[in-house]
């Protein structure tokens, strides 16, 4: 039997149309439509929640990381889009990445790997 591979996230939030919107904006802008938004293979399920507040309190818990081929491009998109950065880019042994929050808290990063021969 093969492993079970995770495909996608639910992201609770109260206000699924602007979150949405966000996602759509600042990681996907080429998505269209509704239902999941395809984020290079891996879907972000998003969903009003009635549970939850309006903000994340604990954000560190878990971190949505997106891995992208071309660094510089992604980051003028989020600038562009006003994100409110965490942890500003930064070179690391293992490759180039940068922390920022959604419009509900939570945390997000880009990450461009090295190239390992």
């Amino acid at each position: 039997m093969a492993a079970p591979r995770l495909g996608s996230i639910l992201l609770g939030t109260t206000r699924p149309v602007e979150l949405r919107d966000w996602y759509r904006r600042t990681l996907a802008p080429e998505h269209g439509g509704e239902g999941p938004i395809d984020i290079g293979g891996f879907l972000l399920v998003i969903d009003k929640r009635e549970d939850i507040g309006p903000k994340n309190d604990e954000p560190g818990r878990m971190i949505l990381n997106v891995h992208v081929d071309d660094f510089a491009t992604v980051e003028t998109r989020l600038r562009d889009a006003g994100v409110d950065w965490i942890a500003l880019p930064e070179d690391r042994p293992s490759g180039r990445f940068a922390t920022f929050t959604d419009p509900d808290g939570n945390y997000l990063q880009i990450i461009q790997f090295n190239q390992h021969p």
